[in-house]
């Protein structure tokens, strides 16, 4: 499907677009096309792939006429680009509301102008019952995008949204802390000994947007069925891989944490398809005449619960450790 098509990655200077370069360069795929803002990154990434196939645009997705300039000629469109750091958003909502909403807003009616075949819009568990400003940000993205898909056939252009959890040694992270913690001997800062998150590879986020991209309907929204670990599992994990002693200490929660990440809320699993390894959620396309549903709504809410990282499969030690030795960056850091 790729074949000598054109895809634009928002956000592709992050270690979401380098993942899909890796996945995608030597494929038939005729051009990729890095949009950001971040022109150091860029020449990076220039020196590194020197492939023709990859064609970089600066620009933000807060300015439409630059969005708009990348778009031509695209076929297909993944939405990377946010804000998505929690304490920084939480000091700065307006920022996060203006790169995180009206920024995607700026990209799907670009891509419905240019008639862009498909675009796929990445979210996060943070959007589920969110308690943070980088988690309502991207809850309202998720309104956005599907309020879009309404309104455009899908035979002009078909719009999905992925949704997925932490990915390990991603940029900004905890697994590249701990182990800049262990290289520096300190201690591994932990917020909560029980806290909970999911654990997904980078290459498993490329493929859930893949998937999304395979198998979507207007408005889906994808999520991928991850396992999870308590925080202090995984701190441990991380000193057993580099067989370290350092020691372990808890710190506090941070701005806008939660003790646990959620990828389905209960209202959503009501009507999930369970799909084998991913859930999809269809878009709720009912109108604004209420009054039809009074007497005829959805039944049988309060036989699900939500699907989060404390109810889903926990990894034990050993089981993180396995996880975390097929991770490049984990290769690359214990070679040096």
């Amino acid at each position: 499907m790729f074949k000598n098509k054109t895809l634009l990655i928002t956000g592709g200077t992050g270690s979401f677009g380098n993942a899909v370069l890796d996945r995608f360069l030597d494929s038939e795929i005729g051009e990729i096309r890095i949009f950001s803002r971040d022109e150091k990154k860029q020449d990076d990434m220039r020196n590194l792939y020197k492939n023709d196939k990859i064609k970089f645009y600066i620009g933000d997705v807060r300015n439409k006429s630059s969005v708009d300039n990348a778009m031509r000629g695209v076929d297909y469109v993944f939405h990377a680009a946010a804000l998505k750091q929690v304490p920084s958003c939480e000091f700065f909502p307006l920022e996060a509301t203006k790169t995180n909403v009206i920024g995607s807003e700026n990209v799907v009616q670009a891509a419905i102008a240019h008639k862009v075949k498909k675009v796929i819009c990445l979210s996060t568990d943070k959007a589920a019952y969110p308690i943070n400003a980088m988690g309502i940000t991207k809850a309202l993205m998720e309104k956005v995008i599907v309020a879009a898909s309404r309104n455009v056939p899908k035979e002009d252009t078909t719009i999905c949204l992925t949704r997925y959890g932490n990915v390990m040694a991603s940029r900004g992270s905890v697994i590249p802390l701990f182990a800049k913690q262990i290289k520096e001997g300190k201690d591994l800062t932990v917020t909560d000994p029980e806290m909970t998150r999911f654990l997904m590879s980078l290459e498993e986020a490329v493929e859930l947007v893949i998937f999304a991209f395979k198998n979507g309907n207007q408005g889906d929204l994808f999520v991928h069925k991850a396992p999870a670990s308590t925080i202090e599992d995984l701190a441990k994990a991380v000193r057993n891989v580099f067989k370290a002693d350092n020691e372990v200490q808890v710190i506090g929660t941070r701005h806008g944490e939660k003790l646990f990440e959620t990828l389905c809320t209960r209202e959503e699993m009501l009507k999930a398809e369970d799909l084998g390894g991913y859930y999809r959620i269809p878009a709720d396309n009912r109108d604004l005449n209420y009054g039809k549903y009074f007497d005829k709504g959805q039944k049988g809410i309060s036989e699900f619960e939500d699907y989060n990282s404390h109810n889903t499969k926990r990894l034990n030690v050993q089981e993180i450790e396995e996880s975390l030795l097929n991770l490049g960056y984990i290769q690359e850091e214990l070679k040096n």
